[in-house]
């Protein structure tokens, strides 16, 4: 018997235990915490699942069965040229705008597919933080200075990040770009430009139908919210005559999908989410009983979905218990927070980045938070600190990039974001004031 392994077990237990046996029911915070955890998962399933992680797996499986692998390691892998796989991550994480639970599944589909570390996580550091929407809702709230500063740091910061995790585990990456054989192109089933309107037209129904609601009642991005589900409509329609003209899909399979899909639209418009879920078990029914590359499609998609969704979830109800929804408290006091982020000292800027990386960020609604917090004496350094590392960091995403990419490159990428952000914030503040 291994007495070693035996009293680790013990100390489990008896923590469990100990746990159990101290349990606060009945303190009137932690009841109230309890259930603002149910809360926020609950929210978290109503808003997020279905229309962001649904198709950020949809297209996480695509990449991984219609992108070559030699095209990926050609442009983001280990051997690539670091200017343009940087670029490529960077841009491309910027187009997406999404949130940074829903980046994880295409972050798991490209370093799967072969990217360096260094490109997969300036990707995965981009999409949620280089949103334009974002950057423009906080100029307009919080002040020009805090919105051209986050537009910079942000940008910086995803090839800064990436660079970094390259060098710090330089050895693992050459030795990874040397056991890679040099791969010959794959000879495509359709031409690049097909390819490229399929994943144009899966991005689109994943960034319209998240479309956010702007502050103001009026210009272009309050039209687009206006028209997000005729746009997003549009999308679906045109991916639906893709899988029938270059992907051999049956017609009447797309055709049985988009009758219910018409019909709870035109019966619940103020319930769009019923057509989408409809779209969605839809597109997963035939999609999984085929047999060809569509076939594969699904099967990569529900591999990343079985993945990455448990441990999502439970990053969520963690999250609320310990800090609670916007306006409403967790275990820790909101009061906490907001005095210990006041000034611009070292430590108000690492709190605000440290507890900003394990919040959890919806798409632009940090901006109406830190409204909040700066109303109640939040700094502008430790504004800017909160703003770059809170919407690309949460609890959740990192017990999904834990399972990706393992808990030594965990730690060190949630480590060089909060102390990137801390020190920035610094700098910020002390010039602006």
């Amino acid at each position: 018997m291994n007495w070693k392994q035996e009293w680790k077990k013990l100390l489990v237990i008896a923590g469990v235990f100990l746990a159990c046996f101290y349990l606060p029911v009945g303190a009137g915070r932690f009841d109230n915490a309890v259930l603002e955890a149910f809360h926020l998962v609950k929210w978290y399933a109503r808003e997020h699942v279905i229309l962001c992680l649904v198709p950020a797996f949809f297209i996480a499986g695509a990449i991984s069965v219609f992108v070559s692998q030699a095209s990926v390691m050609k442009y983001l892998g280990a051997k690539a040229i670091k200017i343009l796989a940087y670029g490529v991550a960077s841009v491309s994480g910027t187009i997406l705008a999404v949130c940074s639970c829903t980046v994880l599944p295409l972050f798991a589909g490209i370093y799967k597919m072969g990217a360096g570390l260094g490109p997969a996580c300036a990707f995965l550091y981009s999409g949620p933080a280089i949103n334009v929407l974002a950057i423009i809702l906080t100029a307009r709230v919080l002040g020009i200075e805090l919105g051209i500063a986050r537009a910079v740091g942000a940008i910086a910061f995803s090839v800064i990040v990436g660079l970094l995790m390259h060098f710090i585990f330089r050895k693992e990456e050459n030795a990874k770009a040397a056991a890679q054989p040099a791969m010959p192109e794959e000879e495509a089933k359709r031409p690049l430009w097909q390819n490229s309107l399929y994943f144009a037209a899966m991005v689109g129904i994943l960034v319209f139908a998240n479309w956010g609601k702007p502050d103001g009642p009026s210009g272009v991005w309050n039209l687009i919210y206006n028209w997000k589900w005729p746009i997003t409509s549009v999308f679906s329609i045109l991916l639906g005559i893709m899988l029938i003209k270059w992907f051999a899909v049956k017609w009447w399979k797309v055709a049985v999908t988009a009758v219910p899909v018409t019909i709870l639209a035109l019966l619940f418009p103020d319930i769009p989410l019923l057509a989408f879920a409809a779209g969605t078990v839809g597109l997963s029914a035939f999609t999984s009983t085929d047999k060809g590359e569509t076939g594969e499609w699904f099967s990569s998609s529900w591999t990343f979905a079985k993945q990455i969704l448990p441990l999502l979830l439970f990053g969520v109800l963690i999250a609320g218990l310990l800090l609670g929804r916007v306006g409403h408290e967790g275990v820790i006091p909101s009061e906490w927070v907001a005095n210990a982020v006041g000034g611009n000292s070292l430590w108000a800027n690492f709190f605000a980045s440290f507890a900003g990386a394990f919040m959890y960020f919806a798409t632009l609604t940090e901006v109406p938070i830190l409204q909040g917090l700066i109303a109640n004496g939040m700094g502008k350094g430790p504004a800017l600190a909160l703003l770059l590392a809170g919407p690309a960091l949460s609890l959740p995403n990192m017990l999904v990039i834990r399972s990706v990419i393992g808990t030594k490159k965990t730690v060190v990428f949630v480590t060089l974001v909060i102390v990137m952000a801390t020190f920035s914030g610094m700098l910020f503040g002390a010039f602006a004031g």
